[in-house]
């Protein structure tokens, strides 16, 4: 499959080179067509790999990994373009973190809405399914790296999307998985970035994720 990542950071990187890993093909996109870190994501994944603007990787991609920072996302996803993304599923890693004042961060949106239901509103026709934002990017694509069988959760508005998604949360290995329902309950997930943030400052491990025990 052709699959567009957006992003070049740490968790751009991670998730793209897993998907070259179970033989898909990723273009990464960034501002530029020829950022310094998506050249290095191509030359360190070979032909299954290609770089180009936000634009060009949305347009390349079938499905869309969203994996800018939470404060840039609308931007990136608007300079990717809305034709780009219709009728498409956009799997939404980012986080409303608010770094402003240090750590640790805040959200900035919560409760009454959430950065998937503002990335859903902006772009009516893409299928927004908020997934994979509660851990670390190794855990992402190595559920067991958490040192166990963790539970992950999807929500979205398109039944299919959320499908697809799950397709690619069973190749990273999660085996629990959870539909909380549609694009609203992506509000409970993002808000569980502050106790991950405070796991996470507390142990000195990111190598953890959460699980419902039922």
């Amino acid at each position: 499959m052709k699959i567009s990542v957006l992003g070049t950071g740490i968790v751009g990187h991670t998730i793209g080179s897993k998907l070259i890993e179970l033989g898909h093909q990723v273009c990464m996109g960034s501002r530029t067509a020829n950022h310094e870190k998506a050249v290095t994501f191509v030359k360190k994944n070979g032909s299954l790999a290609s770089q180009g603007t936000f634009a060009d990787s949305a347009a390349f991609g079938e499905v869309i990994f969203n994996c800018t920072k939470g404060e840039f996302a609308i931007a990136a996803l608007q300079m990717a373009g809305a034709i780009n993304l219709r009728g498409k599923t956009v799997i939404d890693i980012s986080n409303p973190l608010d770094f402003s004042k240090g750590m640790p961060p805040s959200l900035f949106v919560c409760n009454t809405d959430s950065l998937g239901e503002q990335i859903q509103r902006a772009f009516p026709d893409a299928h927004v399914v908020k997934t994979l934002n509660i851990v670390n990017c190794e855990v992402m694509v190595h559920a067991g790296k958490s040192g166990g069988d963790p539970t992950m959760f999807v929500s979205g508005n398109n039944a299919d999307a959320k499908k697809q998604a799950v397709t690619f949360l069973n190749a990273f290995g999660w085996n629990d998985i959870i539909d909380l329902g549609d694009i609203s309950t992506a509000r409970g997930t993002e808000q569980m970035l502050p106790v991950w943030v405070r796991t996470y400052l507390a142990t000195g491990n990111g190598y953890f994720a959460f699980k419902i025990v039922r």
